[in-house]
């Protein structure tokens, strides 16, 4: 049976619900005009009457099942078109939009499982409702399979074809225990001080998220930044956006506020959290990473060194003044000495 969970529909991060051109990218429930002003459509999850307002398709299956679904394929020429349905495993791109395989690509998970019909040919000003069967092996693994299935016109003059596609994002969980894991490496630290003594520097930091779960998840916790053997512990936000399984992203952070008066330990600790269905029962493993960033306080230093050269200049200013004193006492008590012998000679003559 087919278990469809709308809570799946809200996700923590709106990531466009349609994919994929090739050359251009067309973004989720837009129009796409690839080769021609012309030609343009548009595909969304459909049931059997029509495009039923979801954004993708979300579905939760045991090793073996079968479902169709539906994708409705709209096309707002005012021509008959003859569009290729493809379907690919899916992923994230650096920018974390959602992408599918391109069709030189074999795919060798979620994109396999859907069957879909090779071409239909849509009316102009028509919408033509297509059936697709998605088929979960039995011996899928438990977690999420991503895919993407879209409708496809290829264009183009000479030997340079130009294949354009819009489609929509099929997230199928095969069931079985959910692992959501994040593991951080390549944790690196930077400080930047502050010139004015006065004045904390910040510390930015740069490391890799990694999903080693077996669903979309996405990350948050806290990036600390420790000085003075842990008196003093700053903090700011840790986050890592939508990771599918297996997959890596970039993430910075700064810290504010860290003096940066010698050694700096650096820790970043993200929890995930699963983005969709239910994760009851779900198995999660934190991710953290440490390194220590040495730091020589020069600002500090200057005005420190500053203050002992006064302190020294001062105390030989003393010094001196005091020295000078007891020369002119000891010269005056000379003189008071020699007009007493003077006053005594005198007097007894």
């Amino acid at each position: 049976m087919t278990r469809t969970t709308p809570g799946m529909l809200r996700r923590l991060l709106a990531v466009p619900a349609a994919l994929l051109v090739t050359v251009p990218v067309a973004p989720g429930g837009a129009l796409a005009q690839p080769a021609s002003p012309t030609v343009t459509w548009a595909v969304q999850p459909a049931d059997e009457n029509g495009p039923d307002g979801r954004r993708w398709v979300e579905v939760t299956l045991d090793p073996g099942q079968v479902v169709t679904e539906h994708l409705a394929v709209r096309n707002f020429s005012d021509a008959p078109v003859v569009f290729a349905l493809k379907a690919a495993d899916g992923y994230l791109t650096d920018k974390g939009r959602f992408n599918m395989l391109p069709s030189g690509q074999e795919s060798v998970d979620g994109g396999t499982w859907i069957e879909v019909r090779k071409t239909v040919t849509v009316g102009p000003k028509q919408t033509t409702v297509v059936p697709f069967t998605i088929t979960v092996p039995r011996d899928a693994t438990p977690g999420d399979h991503p895919a993407g299935i879209a409708a496809t016109v290829t264009s183009g003059g000479g030997t340079v074809a130009v294949e354009s596609r819009v489609g929509f994002r099929v997230m199928m969980r095969a069931t079985g225990t959910v692992a959501a894991a994040l593991a951080i490496s390549d944790l690196t630290a930077r400080y930047e001080r502050s010139w004015n003594p006065f004045s904390a520097g910040t510390v930015h930091v740069r490391y890799t998220a990694t999903n080693e779960g077996n669903v979309a998840v996405t990350g948050g916790g806290r990036v600390t930044a420790a000085e003075l053997f842990g008196l003093a512990e700053p903090g700011a936000r840790a986050e890592v956006a939508e990771l599918l399984p297996g997959g890596t992203r970039r993430a910075e952070a700064r810290v504010a506020g860290v003096w940066g008066l010698g050694p700096v330990r650096t820790t970043v600790e993200v929890i995930p959290s699963v983005l969709a269905g239910d994760a009851t029962g779900a198995e999660v493993r934190r991710g953290s990473s440490t390194v220590t960033l040495w730091v020589l306080p020069w600002p500090q230093l200057a005005v420190a060194l500053f203050l002992v050269a006064l302190v020294l200049a001062y105390r030989t200013i003393a010094r001196r003044r005091r020295r000078r004193l007891a020369r002119l006492l000891a010269q005056a008590r000379d003189e008071g000495r020699a007009e007493a012998r003077g006053s005594v000679l005198t007097g007894g003559s």
